[in-house]
This record gives C-alpha cells, sequence and structure tokens, in this order.
C-alpha cells in the first residue's frame, strides 16, 4: 500500500505459469481472464476500486487470443491496460501482472486484524474451481468455467471493507488461507467443517476445503455485526492456543497438507 495526501493506493502483483496455474493446452483467452482477474481479488480482499493494470507478456502462439480475452476481462471490469512489457521465451509459459486500486476505506482491511470474539464468514460456496479443474482434466465436458474464469469479488470487498476486522480471498485453500489469517493475527481461527458452503458433492467436502482458485473472501467481523452482503458464517476467532486453525475441533498447522504451497 501507498499512501498519497488523502489517498491510498493498493498495488499488488502475481503470476501464472503454463502447467502450474493452467493447463498446457488452455485457450490464451481464459489465461488472460485468469490472470487479471486473480489480480484484481487481491484487490477486492482490500476493499479497493481497480484503477489499472500493467502486464507481462511472454510472446508466443495464439497471442491474439490471449489479447482477445485480456480485452474482454479488462472490459468486464472496467480497467484500463496503462502499459507493461513484452518478452520472447517459453514453453512453459509465464505471465505477469500488476494490478493498482484506490482503497475505499481506511483503514485498509488486512489479514491481521482479526480478534478474539470476531465471527469468521465466507462469500460464497468453495469447489468450483476444482471441479472445473477436474472437468478440464479428464474431459467430461462438464462446465469449468469457475476455474477457467474465476471472478473478482470487487463489490463485495469494498462493501465489507468497513466492518472487515480482517479480509482476504479463497486462493490457495481455505484451510490454509483461515491458517495464514490467523498467524498474521496472533490468533487461533475455529472452523466449523460442516457450515461450509459447497458446490461439490458432501464426499469431496475434505478437498474442496483444501483446494484453491474459488477466489471467495475469507473475513472476519465482530460478533453480532450487520453485514452490508449475504454471507456465510463457518466459525469463530479465538486467543492464540497453540495451533493456529482448529477444524471442528482438531488442531492443525500448515505441515497438515492445508492447501497450495506456493514452492
Amino acid at each position: 500500500m501507498l499512501n498519497i495526501g488523502a489517498e491510498t493506493l493498493v498495488l499488488t502483483h502475481d503470476m501464472l505459469a503454463e502447467g502450474v496455474h493452467f493447463i498446457a493446452d488452455a485457450d490464451p483467452a481464459d489465461v488472460a481472464w485468469k490472470l487479471v482477474a486473480t489480480n484484481l481479488s487481491d484487490l477486492a480482499a482490500k476493499g479497493a476500486e481497480p484503477l489499472g493494470v500493467l502486464l507481462g507478456f511472454m510472446l508466443g502462439p495464439d497471442d491474439a487470443r490471449f489479447a482477445d480475452g485480456l480485452e474482454e476481462v479488462l472490459g468486464h471490469y472496467g480497467v484500463p491496460l496503462l502499459g507493461g512489457d513484452t518478452v520472447s521465451g517459453g514453453p512453459p509459459r509465464a505471465y505477469g501482472l500488476t494490478a493498482i486500486g484506490r482503497a475505499t476505506h481506511r483503514p485498509v482491511p488486512s489479514r491481521a486484524g482479526a480478534r478474539p470474539g470476531d465471527a469468521l464468514y465466507v462469500t460464497g460456496p468453495l469447489g468450483t474451481a476444482m471441479m472445473g479443474f477436474e472437468a478440464l482434466r479428464d474431459g467430461t465436458g462438464a462446465d469449468s468455467t469457475a476455474y477457467r474464469r474465476p471472478m473478482a469479488r470487487l463489490a463485495e470487498g469494498q462493501a465489507l471493507a468497513p466492518v472487515a476486522t480482517a479480509m482476504m480471498d479463497v486462493s490457495d485453500g481455505l484451510l490454509l488461507d483461515a491458517a495464514r489469517m490467523a498467524r498474521a493475527s496472533g490468533a487461533t481461527i475455529a472452523i466449523d467443517g460442516a457450515r461450509v458452503p459447497l458446490a461439490t458433492p458432501e464426499r469431496r467436502r475434505q478437498d474442496a476445503l483444501r483446494w484453491g482458485d474459488d477466489y471467495e473472501l475469507l473475513f472476519t467481523a465482530p460478533e453480532g455485526a450487520t453485514l452490508p452482503i449475504p454471507a456465510h458464517r463457518i466459525g469463530t476467532v479465538h486467543p492464540r492456543e497453540g495451533a493456529p486453525l482448529l477444524l471442528d475441533g482438531k488442531p492443525l498447522t500448515e505441515a497438515d497438507g492445508l492447501g497450495y504451497e506456493h514452492g
């Protein structure tokens, strides 16, 4: 974050790598969409309004398809492309994007503000991206949109910024992201697994809690607070008690395989 006079700018940068964040034969238009949306999701978690993006692009075949997808996603969110750079390389290919936003509320929400007694919420069901990825991997023809073209919860983040004590997006798995929030806040977060909304069969609940790419917002708010948007209560914040996370009363740490760990 960067304070300039009465404004606070929020800057974020993320990359997508072929074979890690998207499959090798992915439609480049989908890759462009995901690259922008995942970075805008970081702005959403800060309650920020997007101002523009800078693109780091690796040249290759089907560049026109990438350009089509880029135009589509930027148009969808009303965000301008401010500039960037290109380079030849790959395969595998990698792309980077810097998103710049303006905070709509100060203090800007962070993952470090959860307080004992706060309630824990998530904005929507989990597992849609996991099911979409498996549909693509297995060639079933089932809907894969959530994996290929995730949505940034910008309006939700801006609405929640004044009431949320801590907020982040679910990018690496609910359990792992909740553990990170707990550690940053110096607290323990207790999750009731049965209360987490799913977009998967019940038998896949444990997988959905650990899979990422859903980009729903995970946030805490004071007990009894009136929320400006619908959300699902899934847990409570406690004083730090050893492990950062309790799932149905069982202590868990990052060593228990809570989600996707970046190399």
